[in-house]
């Protein structure tokens, strides 16, 4: 069959006419080059008819089609002037642990029976089943930081994941010798706490106990890596001594305290990033804000302080007090006052198909594009430590990528592709696949078979 003759076809599936060609999938150790496609890499300036080229699950090549050299047994993958970009990072999502549909016995993402508890683990509450991945994955998103939810001052520990596999172990992201790459830790401030115990009449009711609970574990942590220490030396001098007992919540907060687990914190009101910012301080430990809703009356300081912020330009359904100024300026205020920018989803509070919309309303506020697209990708790799590996399309990097049918931020672009580890994971060409993305799994029957909205 002829060249035009199969990109008549292609064309014809995309706007609903016929069937899509359907080739066989590519396997991960075969060559793979995306050409004729403008090439955003983030990283760098957008390349016009550019070419990726990808194996063994990570990137070979990115440059212009005519300087970017195939090997012989390359699968090309012409794309016609569509876009390619990296893969969507996602540093807020609530997914696999709340999943669809939401009912109760599908929601578990705070164990609301004590408001500190830094040793439960997102990745054993995660529903690798969830349809709400395939639907994360059909907006574009390829890793996510999956965190239990906000009803607790301290809910535990968040999971960096990939978007592919069958169990959590396939999904977690892994680093040298295989093993999985700590995730975050979640803490939360303002109303939600409050709400949770407060109903109760139990701590904390009010933002001075939420403070005070905090510090007490950072506290308490400082008292467990010197229990630790003095251990460690009584051996190193011969002394017979018993080991000190695991705390399994204080474990992860030394690597808090270490710099190798990052604080996500929930928080809302600009005097409650102040909170945040007063205890980190205290305590030298990293930390993200995560929804940062009056981050942006506070830029000048936070960009001094070099503390990023994961912001949200949607917020909970009917809103709440705290979020009640609500900015859409605030990602440009703080990408012009020089702080580190990342948006998310919080799904299921925003949906994880709509993750592109997020930018775009960003830059409705004034984000630049530029900025937008880097905080939907790089900067939000950057602070899961993860940027040597995705966020961008660079040679080296994980073959993470999203095929769009026009530009990033245009009403009418599409997710027509998501690539992940080199391996395709939604073609929105397939029927069945494509109702994930057009209105989700429990809408089956919304669209006839072969239609295309």
């Amino acid at each position: 069959m002829s060249r035009p003759l199969v990109a008549i076809l292609a064309a014809a599936a995309i706007v609903g006419f016929g069937p899509a060609l359907q080739p066989a999938p590519a396997r991960a150790d075969e060559a793979v080059a995306f050409v004729g496609a403008t090439v955003y890499p983030v990283s760098s300036d957008p390349i016009p008819d550019g070419a990726v080229l990808i194996r063994d699950g990570r990137i070979l090549a990115v440059g212009p089609r005519d300087q970017v050299e195939l090997p012989e047994d390359v699968r090309v993958h012409e794309l016609g002037g569509r876009v390619i970009i990296p893969g969507l990072v996602d540093t807020h999502s609530h997914i696999a642990l709340s999943g669809r549909p939401l009912v109760a016995a599908n929601r578990g993402t705070t164990e609301a029976t004590d408001p500190v508890t830094p040793e439960m683990r997102a990745i054993d509450g995660i529903w690798p089943g969830d349809p709400a991945i395939r639907m994360a994955v059909a907006g574009g998103v390829t890793t996510a930081n999956i965190m239990p939810g906000s009803g607790n001052v301290v809910s535990g520990q968040t999971a960096y994941l990939k978007l592919r596999g069958s169990s959590v172990d396939e999904m977690l992201i892994k680093g040298a010798g295989g093993r999985p790459l700590p995730g975050g830790m979640k803490m939360a401030n303002g109303e939600n706490p409050k709400r949770s115990y407060g109903s109760r009449k139990k701590a904390p009711m009010t933002r001075m106990a939420i403070a005070e609970l905090e510090r007490q574990l950072f506290v308490d942590a400082l008292e467990y890596r010197a229990k630790q220490e003095r251990y460690l030396d009584q051996i190193a001098r011969g002394d017979e001594t018993s080991r000190p007992a695991v705390d399994l919540g204080l474990a992860p907060m030394l690597e808090v305290l270490e710099g190798r687990r990052i604080v996500h914190h929930h928080t809302h009101r600009a005097d409650d990033i102040r909170t945040v910012l007063r205890i980190q301080q205290e305590f030298g430990h990293r930390v993200v804000i995560q929804h940062g809703t009056e981050a942006y009356k506070l830029a000048d300081e936070l960009a001094r302080r070099g503390v990023p912020v994961s912001a949200i330009v949607l917020d909970a359904p009917g809103g709440k007090h705290e979020a009640i100024e609500l900015d859409y300026r605030g990602p440009a205020i703080l990408e012009r006052a020089g702080v580190s920018v990342a948006l998310h989803t919080d799904d299921y509070i925003t949906d994880s198909r709509l993750f592109l919309r997020s930018g775009g309303l960003a830059i409705r506020g004034g984000m630049s594009e530029a900025g937008a697209l880097r905080a939907l990708t790089l900067t939000g790799a950057e602070m899961l430590d993860l940027a040597d590996r995705l966020g961008s399309l660079e040679p080296g990097k994980d073959a993470d990528l999203v095929v769009l049918s026009g530009e990033p931020f245009a009403v009418r672009t599409h997710v027509l592709e998501t690539w992940i580890d080199g391996e395709k994971q939604f073609d929105r060409s397939d029927p069945e696949a494509r109702l994930y993305q057009t209105g989700g799994f429990q809408v089956s029957d919304r669209y006839p078979r072969g239609v295309v909205p």
